[in-house]
């Protein structure tokens, strides 16, 4: 007990020898990394904006809620999970930079050259809050808020820090094939959205969703604001992934603006194409899909590649959207899997195609077979796992609200909030205190 505390208390030491900071990079991945965690209160007015006006609070709230959650979850042993030394290549000991101990303000040789590793455990502790954050436009409008905390806890324990450590830690197994991650679009998307598949089947369609139905969207303007912090954000995500002021970043600047910006056109002529018009909340999901699809590839193709992917990513997420409404019962609120589950995969399989150093169109098939192997590893791993800690969740916590409280929206039922005004029936329902009425 004694000694848990003397560590929980103990101030961290740099490491040694780890070599001289350089103070540009340092500056730079304190700018990323800020950026990125705007990028969490972006997707909460995103995915706010399109949820019923009875759920706005408690949709943004949950993705809000990660920014707590989850940094106390690093801190205390995800981080050295993710990034501890390697067993077997497939997870971190939990016990080498447990509580941050060895998690300095000097560099650390390999994870961090140049930049303190205090800094890449903040920059990376971003990457993980908005992981969980993405999976709830999946089960907005029907989750319990405690089911939820419990579900992103695990999650970022079993699902995420296993796949950021098999690919970006240097003896993670799928870092050791070659295959290629430049800023999360395995470890970040694809996860969130297979994960996202499973809790739309786990938890089922919302109370009065007609089959083929969506819902209405309400607040158009939140949508477009949380888009815009996004694209801002991610800027920090790619570009910041090169861990330094340099070419690399400049380059992976420049391929998220192009990617996300032909998405985002290629998204509003599909909408003429079936005649229709073009749409602000299209435009939106567009760009964001364009975001997601670059993010593994941005520091390894050219900046045509870049348009190219995200033109792909387009067409195939909105076609994914379409089925997905159409064909399916799959209530998958916010389409997160067909955009960030199908963007994030397209953009790993195409990265085997057109990176650089090794890719499919350079006369080589093994990178791009690596890359295809570990698509099947990471879909399966998350989906089976994802699914299991959700039955896991559900039957420890419960997942899924009653329905009088889902009719009644998740803002007053979850939180005892409302941008409108509560009114007596709710106090006298809900309120532990009988209301008592005034004279």
């Amino acid at each position: 007990m004694f000694s848990f505390l003397a560590a929980f208390t103990e101030v961290a030491h740099p490491v040694a020898a780890a070599g001289s900071l350089n103070t540009a990079d340092v500056a730079w991945m304190l700018t990323a990394t800020a950026f990125v965690l705007i990028m969490t209160p972006g997707l909460s007015f995103f995915y706010g904006g399109m949820v019923r006006p009875k759920n706005v609070i408690s949709t943004m709230l949950q993705s809000f809620v990660a920014l707590g959650v989850i940094s106390l979850v690093w801190y205390f042993v995800g981080f050295s999970l993710a990034y501890g030394d390697s067993w077997r290549g497939l997870i971190g000991n939990p016990l080498t930079f447990v509580l941050l101990r060895g998690v300095g303000t000097a560099p650390h040789p390999v994870l961090s050259p140049g930049i303190p590793f205090i800094l890449f455990f903040a920059f990376q502790l971003k990457f993980a809050v908005i992981t969980p954050a993405l999976i709830t436009g999946s089960f907005a409008e029907r989750v319990r808020f405690k089911g939820y905390l419990a579900f992103m806890v695990l999650f970022c324990l079993f699902i995420y820090c296993p796949l950021a450590h098999w690919t970006w830690h240097p003896e993670g197994f799928l870092h050791r094939w070659g295959v290629l991650d430049f800023a999360g679009g395995t470890v970040v998307h694809i996860s969130a959205g297979i994960a996202a598949l499973a809790g739309a089947l786990v938890l089922g369609p919302r109370s009065g969703r007609a089959k083929h139905q969506a819902f209405s969207t309400p607040n158009v303007p939140y949508v477009l604001l949380g888009t815009g912090l996004l694209w801002f954000g991610w800027f920090g995500f790619n570009a910041g992934s090169a861990l330094g002021a340099n070419e690399l970043a400049a380059q992976s600047f420049v391929n998220t603006n192009l990617a996300s910006a032909a998405a985002l056109i290629a998204w509003m002529l599909i909408e003429l194409a079936r005649g229709g018009k073009p749409t602000a909340v299209g435009a939106c999901i567009g760009a964001v899909v364009g975001l997601v699809a670059i993010t593994p590839a941005a520091g390894y193709v050219t900046y045509g590649q870049s348009i190219l992917i995200g033109v792909v990513a387009s067409l195939i997420s909105q076609a994914a959207v379409h089925w997905q409404t159409r064909y399916t019962s799959i209530d998958d609120t916010l389409d997160v899997f067909p955009c960030h589950g199908l963007g994030g995969i397209v953009g790993m399989l195409l990265t085997g195609v057109f990176a650089e150093k090794g890719g499919l169109v350079h006369g080589s098939a093994t990178l791009f077979g690596y890359h295809v192997l570990g698509l099947l590893i990471v879909v399966a791993y998350t989906f089976v796992g994802s699914w299991l800690l959700l039955k896991v969740t559900d039957a420890l916590f419960g997942l899924r609200v009653k329905a009088s409280d889902e009719e009644l929206g998740l803002d007053l039922s979850q939180h005892e909030e409302s941008t409108y005004h509560i009114d007596e029936e709710f106090e006298q329902t809900y309120r532990k205190e009988p209301v008592v009425a005034q004279v």
